[in-house]
């Protein structure tokens, strides 16, 4: 369950990361013209094409880039050329997502998206309440244990209410 929460926040982070891009460009003006079919859509680049920098970033993805659909690796090329610029704990944070992401089976992703889906659409109000009770959960799962001083192991069935 930790592990899948865990994958839900990575998911949010990774599209909350590619929506912090900037707003999509506006679209054209109506016009009275026939339009033109689109423009079909240049496929995001394979492993190899990707720069020294953005590969040396996307590294714990190596193995399944070339899986991975288009419109994702999009995101994660956004990802990736913002991150000279973020702080070194956003950069950390990001190499930490970004590893267990790539430890995900297909099905624990897919549903880490799912829940971040179902989690966007709370109101705020329940939004606030789940994001306490998590932080509530990491807090407890990382405080040092009274008789060795280690963190307390992960149990099955302590991580909070979904």
């Amino acid at each position: 369950m930790a592990r899948t929460l865990l994958a839900t926040l990575i998911a949010g982070t990774l599209a909350s990361a590619a929506l912090a891009a900037g707003p999509a460009a506006p679209p054209p003006p109506a016009s009275s013209a026939p339009t033109a079919a689109p423009a079909p859509t240049k496929s995001a680049p394979a492993w190899h094409q990707l720069t020294p920098a953005q590969r040396e970033v996307l590294a714990p993805l190596a193995q399944q880039w070339d899986r991975m659909p288009d419109h994702q690796r999009r995101r994660l090329i956004v990802v990736a050329n913002k991150y000279p610029k973020m702080t070194p704990q956003e950069q950390q944070r990001v190499q930490a997502r970004l590893t267990e992401w790539a430890r995900l089976t297909p099905e624990q992703r897919e549903l880490a998206r799912e829940r971040y889906k179902k989690l966007k659409k709370l109101p705020p109000e329940k939004h606030k309440e789940v994001k306490q009770k998590w932080q509530e959960y990491q807090a407890r799962k990382q405080a040092p244990s009274p008789e060795t001083g280690a963190p307390i192991p992960y149990v099955t069935g302590s991580e909070p209410d979904e």
